[in-house]
Parts: structure tokens; sequence; C-alpha cells
């Protein structure tokens, strides 16, 4: 397999990767994303995924390049990472209660260009959450660099009640069909 670039500065990207004994690179892509407002949510994630992948792929055309975006949505209303703490805590108060969805573009680029791009989404339904908790939360620090402000494998998961889909596609990145992309079968896997 060529050398393999992951095209995002997340860093829970980074571990999903990591866990699949995937040998990669991360080179964070540098692009400008307001290109995607005001597009509908699964097409957002797609495009800017397929934007990254192809911003880093352009200066290593030798590699495959996985690029990524994620982001929350609830009544049509996206919700990417708060801009400061009171955006945080509008964002929670607007998912206490409510179930949302979380939507992962993926685009994967080959050497040559060729580009397979989607987009999966899982459910998210909160529990009830008191304007103590969410200020507690919020001064943790931990939602201010989230989609939707929060971490459903870290401190917030005390605030799902439960979900539907891919867990690791609500992180960020939808392993299961990441791994696929690569061929990669459950034999394959260094677990």
């Amino acid at each position: 397999m060529s050398k393999l670039i992951l095209a995002s500065g997340s860093p829970r990207r980074r571990e999903l990767m990591e866990q699949t004994g995937i040998a990669f690179t991360v080179i964070p892509a540098q692009t400008d994303e307001s290109a995607a407002d005001g597009l509908p949510p699964k097409t957002m994630v797609k495009h800017l995924a397929r934007q990254k992948a192809l911003a880093v792929a352009a200066d290593h055309p030798e590699a495959v390049v996985l690029g990524a975006d994620t982001v929350v949505e609830i009544d049509g209303l996206v919700l990417g990472k708060p801009k400061n703490e009171p955006d945080a805590r509008r964002m929670l108060r607007l998912l206490s209660g409510r179930e949302h969805r979380v939507h992962t573009g993926v685009c994967l680029v080959l050497p040559g260009g060729c580009a397979v791009t989607f987009c999966e989404t899982s459910s998210v339904r909160f529990r009830g959450i008191s304007p103590d908790e969410i200020g507690r939360y919020v001064a943790t620090g931990e939602p201010m660099d989230k989609a939707g402000a929060y971490a459903i494998q870290g401190k917030g998961a005390k605030l799902v009640r439960d979900y539907e889909g891919d867990f690791c596609n609500i992180i960020g990145l939808p392993m299961w069909r990441v791994l696929r992309l690569f061929g990669r079968t459950d034999s394959d896997l260094p677990f």
C-alpha cells in the first residue's frame, strides 16, 4: 500500500487510526471551510472531507490521503465546534433531552487522484441536562474543540442517554467503513 496520510489535525481521528495498526502520517489540511456554508449537513461534510483530502493530495500525489469532517445536526441546524464557552452552553442546552444526528464525511484519495467519498450518520439522544451540569461540563474545557460541544468518549458520555449507529463515527471517524475502504478484514487487525 502507498504511504497513508491523515489530512486532519483531530487528536480523536489520530487515536482511532492508531488503534488499527496501520502506519500513517498526519498532515492537517489548510482549507477554507466557509465554501460549504449553507449546504445540507450530509453534503457539507462530504464536501469538506473531499476538499481537505484533495488539498493534501495535491502536495503528495504518491500517497493515499484520508480526509474527514464531522458535524452535529439537530432540526436541520448544523453545530460545528463552539466559538467560545457561551456558544458551547448554547449548543448543550439545544441538545439537552433531545435526539440529534452526527454526520461524518470521509474522502479517500488514491494516487492518481481517484477519490471515494461517503457520509456516515449516527443518532445520539441526550438525557435532560441542568444548567449547572452544562456549566460544570463546559468549565472542563472538553467541549471546546468538539462538534456539538461534547465528547461521547470522554466526560460528555454522562450527557448521553443512548445512541444508534457507529460509535467511532460519533467520535469523528467511522472506522468500520474506513477499514473496508483499505480492504482490511477483521483478521487483518492487530487486536
